[in-house]
């Protein structure tokens, strides 16, 4: 966490005209991975492992010169989300949706699908990122899903990308790496919240009177009240062995 806070601090003071969105708006405590070797796609909340997801990048390789259909590498971040209530399989032209929509592996089909994540980068080798339409989008054509297919975007199923998008908020910082993915932590389930309602005219623990125990309907002893008994007898005939000896 520490170390990525230290790019964080360095991005925001070495390249800040490379965003498309101010830097303060940065949320290091979301962070989604992605390896060009493992074709997958890391969750991270707070430093540990919420999910990992098998994604697509670019066919035609890595980089981010204009022009090219190559997935960028580098630092990132999530500069805007679009389709809140588009359904899972609706195709999206120019980033609004047609209406139409598209089972998984439909046959002639190659369109921007169910939810669009655009991206913006951070650094100088990924400037060029948010103007070329760098997004992390849906696909029908999820039989490629696991493998190099793209035209420079990160493909994900389309289920899948309903999920993350989801999960994942304005903001949160995105690292596409040649390499695999790192071993994290599963993210801990956060604490429930501590109880602060103050109870009124309770009296102290040490103030309250102890209670009688409670005997059966039939007037017999209770199993705690026998067990009780059993106990104080004991002690009683252990005392009197002390007794007995001191005499």
């Amino acid at each position: 966490m520490f170390r990525v806070l230290g790019v964080i601090f360095s991005l925001i003071s070495i390249v800040p005209a490379f965003s498309a969105t101010p830097l303060t708006q940065l949320n290091p405590s979301y962070r989604l991975i992605i390896s060009i070797r493992d074709q997958k796609l890391m969750l991270m909340e707070n430093g540990g492992k919420v999910a990992i997801y098998p994604v697509s990048t670019s066919k035609y390789g890595l980089g981010d010169l204009r022009g090219k259909m190559t997935t960028p590498l580098g630092y990132l971040m999530v500069a805007k989300k679009i389709g809140d209530n588009a359904p899972v399989g609706a195709v999206f032209h120019h980033r609004q949706w047609t209406g139409e929509i598209l089972q998984p592996n439909t046959p002639g089909r190659d369109p921007v699908t169910t939810r669009i994540i655009w991206l913006s980068g951070l650094e100088a080798q990924n400037a060029q990122a948010f103007h070329r339409g760098i997004y992390i989008h849906g696909t029908p054509e999820e039989k490629t899903i696991g493998r190099p297919a793209s035209y420079g975007c990160i493909r994900m199923k389309a289920s899948d990308v309903a999920v993350l998008y989801n999960e994942v908020p304005l903001g949160a910082l995105v690292q596409i790496t040649p390499d695999r993915l790192p071993k994290v932590p599963k993210a801990r389930p956060l604490p429930p919240p501590a109880n602060t309602s103050v109870v009124q005219n309770e009296k102290p623990a040490t103030q309250q009177q102890p209670q009688p125990q409670p005997t059966s309907v039939s007037g017999t002893l209770t199993v705690e009240q026998m067990r009780m008994g059993g106990t104080l007898a004991g002690e009683r005939q252990k005392a009197k062995l002390a007794l007995g000896k001191t005499l």
